[in-house]
């Protein structure tokens, strides 16, 4: 049962830092942050699944650790290139200083 109180606290601090946080990059992080939040309740409950009568395969846990680590590797990349794009045609890394959309 901690690991779910683990896992909830590291949602709630990154939910915490996105709301408010004001740069681009603080944003990112807290969501990485509330990422891995998921990540350790689904590897956690993977992992002592067998605890609860449904037997898993050897791989199965480390599975499911990739495949989420894929995914945050994939939204980084993405958020990153996304604020960079901002930061060049802007000149500002700041939420609050982006108040209009234009294509």
């Amino acid at each position: 049962m901690s690991l779910v109180y683990v896992a909830l606290a590291l949602f709630c601090i990154g939910l915490y830092g996105t709301l408010t946080r004001r740069d681009i990059i603080a944003v990112l992080a807290s969501v990485e942050v509330m990422l891995g939040g998921a990540t350790v309740l689904l590897v956690g409950l993977s992992a002592t699944s067998n605890l609860a009568g449904v037997s898993t395969p050897p791989g199965e846990t480390s599975g499911v650790g990739l495949v989420i680590l894929v995914l945050a590797a994939a939204e980084a990349s993405v958020g990153l290139a996304l604020m960079l794009a901002v930061a060049r045609r802007l000149n500002t890394t700041r939420i609050d200083e982006l108040d209009e959309v234009s294509g």
